[in-house]
Formats: structure tokens, C-alpha cells, sequence
């Protein structure tokens, strides 16, 4: 059995023979319903090299799911301190924006921040500009338009400052990720750390730009560690995996509505354009539109070049917050596996490092 098919480039089965886009394509709508393909999911690269881009406006015909550019642009903006919270909480939801107004569901988001094309994770907290020189192509080909940050210095170094940043920045995106609406996918070798060497179109070769070195894993264990305890933490929170977009309403009468804003202060999130921090809880009583039961979870994200003190939501019926992931923190205590998670301190606020998330689970 074949789970699906992701189709590059998939706004061009859209057009007509002379290239303009179809506002009911047959090829598509062919596909969507195509008996033989019914327990397959179909995921659109919802642009092409004609310049036509779908994200949010593909002719889904109720079964097409996208690969959400914008959810990767927003998250590479945010992380470097460049995106409006504005944007970041409707990519955070499952984009809202996009999908909801015509009841596509959250699942119709497909979340990624890297992909086969273009930097890695690694490389996108390494380098500012692309390196393929060894394309053959006078480093013209591949993107420019990276949205990516090198923390300090291009490429390779041994500064342990800016070595222990990227290791960070590597961690905000894997957790920002996991906490997201939406269907999460992660690109070969993130887990662990590989690198392309700052080539973002290595699609020309078969060599160790592309092979996937497996020592890494020994390499980069704490990271592995890391995304392993979040991809976890993902599978035992239903309300991280939502089937529906969020009402802004508590329906489920727990006292709080099913997702609530916040900033460093509580109840009071800062949306100005400058504002570089942002946090949002959610109520475990609203799994799943009430039909399942789970902890609340508080995400507070500090993408400043500051610490910041975040006041944090009080709990209700004895229960507590505890710290499941904090990428300041240094390993192992970054992250902890789901069920070990221990006590938070003060359970009135907690100081966020620069450039850092923390996950708090109430039980």
C-alpha cells in the first residue's frame, strides 16, 4: 500500500492547454475522486514555475492537502525575529486564514520549514546566502530567498556562542513545529543535524551532499534526543492534533475558551508589529471539539535577543504546571520524555531565555 503522493509543482495540472488557470480543473478533480486512489492522501506543492501560487486557494475538491509555504516562510522570519506574531499565531493554529473560510480542515496544512529543496535545518542557522558552487552553474542556480540567519558567522565555526545559538534555533523550530495545527513534516537528516554545506539545489549530485551520514546520529544525539521527545509529546496530546479549527470559544464550559492568547503578561499578548514574543494556551478540555480529554498546554515562545520574564495562567483543581520542553535550557533538561515532565518551580511565571520555547503541561 502507497500512504500517498505529493505532487511537485502541482498548480500546473490546474491550467488549461494555454496556461491559464482553471477554476475547476478535470485532472484534479479526476484525481481527488479516483476510486483506486480513495485511502491515499494527495498533497499539492501548491505553486509552479509559471508563477502561480495556490497556498490557501488550491482546488482541493475536499481531498487535497497543501504544502504550506507560508507556514515555512512565517516560522524562518519568526525564529531569526523578522515575522509579525499576528502571522505566526494563524500559522500556529493550522492557518486559519487560509483554510477555514472554505471548511478545509487543519490537516489540510502540511507545516515544514525545510524541504528537499533548499537549505536544511542546520544550514538555515548557518549561513545567510547559498553556497553551490559546486552545481556548475557560477552559484546562479537555486533560490535566493532563503529567510535564513547564520547566527553570526557563515558556514563552519568553533565559537561556542554561536554554535550554542544555532543548536537553539534548531530546537525553536522542531518545538514550534510540534506544537502546531496542522500535519508536521520533517525533512531526512533535521533530526540530527546535516548538512548540505550551504548548497540549497543539490539536486545535481550523487555524493555526500546528499548521502545522509549516518554518524550524526552519534554526533548529534542530544538533538535526535530532543526532536524524538517532541514527535512523542505530539502522539500522547490529542489537542495538539485537532480535526477542526479552533472556535475562540469555550464550548466545552472547563472556564477557559479552547485556545487563549498571552504575552508576558497573561491574558494580554503584545500584537504590535514590533512585538517579538508571544504565547497561547490550550485547553485540554477542548480536545478535538470536547471529544476527547486532555492536559492544557501553555507554549511560550521569546524571540528576542533578551530574557524575559512570562507571567503564566493559574490552574485550576489542584493542578500544576510542568516543564516539558525548554530549548534554553542545556541538554538533556531541554526537553523531557512525555510522562517524566517535572514541576515547574514557580507557578506564577517563569524567565524565557533569549531566542527560546518553553512547553508547560498542566496536570
Amino acid at each position: 500500500h502507497i500512504d500517498g503522493f505529493r505532487f511537485d509543482l502541482a498548480s500546473i495540472l490546474g491550467r488549461d492547454p494555454w496556461g491559464a488557470p482553471l477554476a475547476n480543473p478535470p485532472l484534479l478533480e479526476t484525481l481527488a475522486f479516483d476510486p483506486i486512489l480513495a485511502n491515499c492522501k494527495l498533497i499539492a506543492e501548491a505553486w509552479d514555475a509559471g508563477g502561480l501560487y495556490q497556498v490557501g486557494s488550491f482546488p482541493a475538491f475536499g481531498r487535497w492537502a497543501e504544502w504550506n509555504g507560508k507556514y515555512r516562510d512565517a516560522i524562518r522570519k519568526f525564529i531569526k525575529g523578522d515575522c509579525t506574531v499576528g502571522e505566526i499565531a494563524q500559522r500556529i493554529q493550522g492557518s486559519p486564514d487560509l483554510y477555514a473560510w472554505q471548511g478545509r480542515a487543519p490537516a489540510t496544512s502540511i507545516n515544514f520549514i525545510t524541504a528537499h529543496d533548499g537549505f536544511t535545518l542546520a544550514d538555515m542557522v548557518s549561513y545567510n546566502e547559498k553556497h553551490n558552487e559546486a552545481n556548475g552553474e557560477n552559484n546562479n542556480d537555486g533560490a535566493n530567498d532563503n529567510e535564513s540567519w547564520n547566527c553570526g558567522a557563515e558556514g563552519w565555526t568553533d565559537d561556542p556562542g554561536i554554535n550554542a545559538l544555532r543548536s537553539r534555533q534548531m530546537r525553536n523550530a522542531i518545538a514550534i513545529m510540534m506544537v502546531s495545527q496542522g500535519v508536521p513534516m520533517l525533512l531526512m537528516g533535521d533530526e540530527i543535524g546535516r548538512s548540505k554545506n550551504g548548497n540549497n539545489n543539490t539536486y545535481c549530485h550523487d555524493s555526500e551532499l546528499n548521502w545522509l551520514n549516518w554518524e550524526l546520529l552519534e554526533t548529534n544525539a542530544e538533538l535526535f534526543k530532543f526532536v524524538k521527545n517532541c514527535i512523542a509529546f505530539r502522539k500522547a496530546h490529542p489537542v495538539l492534533r485537532n480535526h477542526n479549527h479552533f472556535r475562540n470559544q469555550d464550548y466545552a464550559r472547563s472556564g477557559n475558551l479552547d485556545i487563549t492568547w498571552h504575552g508576558t503578561q497573561t491574558w494580554n499578548a503584545d500584537w504590535s508589529a514590533h512585538s517579538r514574543t508571544i504565547a497561547f494556551m490550550l485547553c485540554g478540555q477542548h480536545a478535538r471539539e470536547a471529544t476527547e480529554q486532555d492536559n492544557d498546554i501553555y507554549v511560550a515562545m521569546n524571540m528576542h535577543w533578551e530574557n524575559l520574564w512570562f507571567e503564566i495562567p493559574g490552574l485550576s483543581d489542584g493542578k500544576k504546571w510542568h516543564v516539558f520542553a525548554n530549548t534554553g535550557c542545556t541538554p538533556p533538561e531541554d526537553a523531557w520524555a512525555p510522562g517524566t515532565e517535572p514541576v515547574l518551580e514557580n507557578q506564577q511565571g517563569l524567565m524565557v531565555g533569549d531566542r527560546s520555547v518553553v512547553i508547560l503541561i498542566g496536570k
